[in-house]
């Protein structure tokens, strides 16, 4: 059985080939705006991963949630600074946060452990 690791990157990568082939102006300049703001520019992109961590969380976007996460490691981010993040994203968000951290921190321990190769 895939692990949730796998799961999420192995859909995340066939929508996003199927959503890229639509012949779509408007969804193909949105896609190429994520990217750029995630850019290195007057704040670093370990930053920038950060704070759409804790943005998502907020907003209670699960998917999101383990996408910024898997940046975040990408980018350097320590266990420590993700538990920081998710810390402030409590704090905004509310109690209402909390099944997403849950669900984050899952991740996060799937991802550390090595089980989405």
């Amino acid at each position: 059985m895939a692990s949730r690791v796998q799961e999420f990157n192995e859909f995340r990568s066939k929508m996003n080939k199927r959503i890229r082939d639509i012949d779509n102006r408007a969804i193909k300049r949105f896609f190429g705006v994520d990217t750029l703001t995630y850019e290195r520019g007057a704040l670093d992109a370990k930053t920038k991963e950060m704070l759409g961590l804790a943005a998502s969380m907020v907003l209670r976007c699960d998917d999101c949630v383990s996408y910024h996460i898997q940046q975040c490691k990408s980018s350097g981010v320590t266990d420590e600074e993700l538990y920081d993040v998710f810390s402030v994203a409590l704090v905004v968000g509310g109690s209402i946060v909390i099944p997403h951290l849950r669900r984050g921190v899952a991740f996060l321990d799937e991802l550390n452990a090595g089980t989405s190769s």
